[in-house]
């Protein structure tokens, strides 16, 4: 009965949807529209869209006859809008055992939740690593800047710590790129590591607490089924061990060629230069990961270019439609939906305006656009990678994501992360300028927001790649950094916000701009010349000059 009452009710919503849709384009309507698109998606019918469950496949659906009534060309699987993505769940079994034992022979347990928590891992049900350890400082190896964080040391057969971050001295894109996890493990692994390690660092303490964190410590995770039927795993012979609170890192140092108060005093200038040592001691640990296969589906909608040579290369549009799901800690009577209403049911309905903004201008872009919903973004980017490294053969050359729009203000200015990469450039630049909106700079390059989105995932396969977040100005630094503390991934991320959808429809009209000049451009979108991005991850592509 529930499950038929849910259907019903899911019928009921789409048709509210439906009815939204068939409205003429105009400003005040494509803001309703976006208010109807949202209702839906951020309604407790959905329970939270969590990757993999019913509400998920729900929303899913939903975003199917949306693209049908648009006239869209199904373009997942088997003549459907449906990309089955094949993922493994995996989330940890208990907290994990960890236990220093000094160059006295000394052992001390850790605390889990205090001192540690502790990583699950694909790869292995059961972990146990007893190895001694290194201090490489923040891990980074940058050729093009003349640092090698392992220079001098031997970390074979041994576990690599690190400290979370890069230096501020990087370029906020490239300092994301060295702070990512996934990059510092490739490197570790390169060098033999058996094992990685991060600490918290007092920067890190401040953005996102330990004890928040350490309330998590169970919640799945996910990655992709590799062909074979095996999860893909990042550096599977180095794997996360954990991460050590402050408190935890310093019973590490024990002893150490340097105190970890100064190493963090070094860290925190803007090259980041710390002494880097083998430490006194050695590290064993336990870990045991639960494990299910499971499966959802990225959306994908095609319209087709006009252009008999253009039409074969194709701009994607994306957007995660997926979000946290149920509070599991939720008591009798609180609130327990995750609904995500701007992380990311807004960035959701900006694509629908968008795709909408396209069928009704009456002109085929040149090049193929295809409007791509992603699953699992919030599991760590997982449909988008999926999909980027299984494409079918499709010539992508370019690559606007929208995620987590702040929609409670009217947004003067817009932040591009990696616009000014490549020829994607310009075409940002003069879709803000038609919209009267100004281009700014990445406010929180501590955050490295440049690598936690999916368009990330089209940049590792050399796809030139744009996210676009509203800005600070007009109050937005207020609206913005208030919602990350007191409501990204909570339950208050409702539709009981003060959500502007007249910035909304503004939203959708500027990524419409970036994507209809990409889509008719007679040259295909470029790295440029010399470009970070481009040189590590630019073989597919062509480069353009500056």
């Amino acid at each position: 009965m529930r499950s038929k009452m849910f259907v019903a009710a899911a019928v009921a919503v789409l048709s509210l949807g439906s009815a939204a849709l068939a409205q003429p384009a105009a400003g005040a309507s494509s803001a309703e529209r976006i208010r109807a698109h949202m209702a839906f998606l951020a309604s407790d019918l959905l329970e939270g869209r969590e990757a993999g469950a019913r509400g998920y496949d729900v929303a899913a659906l939903y975003a199917a006859s949306q693209f049908a009534q648009l006239g869209l060309t199904p373009a997942g699987d088997d003549g459907t809008y449906f990309q089955k993505t094949p993922m493994v769940s995996y989330r940890s079994a208990d907290q994990g055992r960890m236990v220093f034992q000094n160059a006295k022979g000394v052992e001390t347990p850790l605390v889990a939740g205090e001192d540690f928590i502790v990583a699950s891992n694909p790869a292995q049900a059961e972990l146990a690593v007893s190895a001694p350890l290194v201090f490489v400082g923040y891990g980074v190896v940058a050729p093009e800047r003349g640092r090698d964080d392992y220079k001098g040391l031997n970390v074979k057969g041994k576990i690599v710590v690190v400290l979370d971050g890069a230096p501020r001295a990087f370029q906020s894109e490239e300092r994301a790129y060295y702070r990512s996890a996934r990059t510092k493990r490739l490197e570790a692994e390169k060098r033999g590591a058996v094992g990685f390690i991060s600490l918290y660092t007092p920067t890190t303490e401040k953005m996102r607490p330990f004890a928040e964190s350490a309330k998590h410590w169970r919640s799945w995770n996910m990655t992709w089924r590799a062909p074979g039927g095996g999860p893909f795993v990042v550096a599977p012979k180095t794997p996360g061990l954990g991460t050590l609170s402050v408190q935890g890192a310093q019973k590490l140092f024990e002893g150490a060629k340097a105190p970890l108060d100064k190493i963090y005093a070094d860290a925190a200038k803007p090259e980041g230069v710390t002494p880097r040592f083998a430490l006194p001691g050695r590290l064993a640990v336990g870990a045991r990961t639960e494990m299910t296969d499971s499966e959802s589906s990225n959306v994908a909608a095609l319209l087709e270019g006009s252009d008999p040579t253009l039409r074969t290369e194709t701009v994607v549009l994306s957007a995660h439609l997926d979000h946290e799901g149920l509070r599991e800690d939720a008591k009798p009577g609180e609130d327990r939906v995750y609904n995500g209403a701007l992380d990311n049911a807004g960035g959701v309905a900006t694509t629908f305006e968008v795709a909408r903004a396209f069928v009704e201008s009456g002109r085929r872009p040149k090049r193929s656009v295809l409007f791509l919903l992603v699953t699992a973004e919030e599991k760590g980017l997982v449909g988008a990678e999926y999909f980027a490294r299984n494409m079918g053969g499709r010539n992508v050359v370019a690559n606007v994501n929208l995620d987590m729009p702040i929609l409670t203000y009217d947004f003067t200015d817009v932040v591009a992360f990696g616009a000014d990469r490549s020829s994607i450039g310009p075409a940002v630049r003069r879709a803000a300028e038609r919209v009267g909106v100004a281009l700014s700079g990445d406010p929180l390059p501590d955050e490295g927001l440049f690598t936690r989105s999916d368009h990330y995932r089209f940049v590792e396969v050399g796809v030139p790649s744009v996210f676009l977040m509203t800005g600070f100005q007009n109050g937005g630094e207020a609206k913005f950094t208030g919602f990350l503390k007191e409501c990204y991934h909570k339950v208050c991320d409702d539709l009981s916000q003060p959500i502007d959808y007249a910035a909304g429809a503004k939203f959708a009209k500027i990524n419409y701009e970036i994507a209809r000049e990409l889509s008719d451009g007679a040259e295909r979108p470029a790295w440029n010349r010399g470009d970070f991005f481009g040189g590590k991850f630019g073989g597919r592509t062509h480069v353009a000059d500056r």
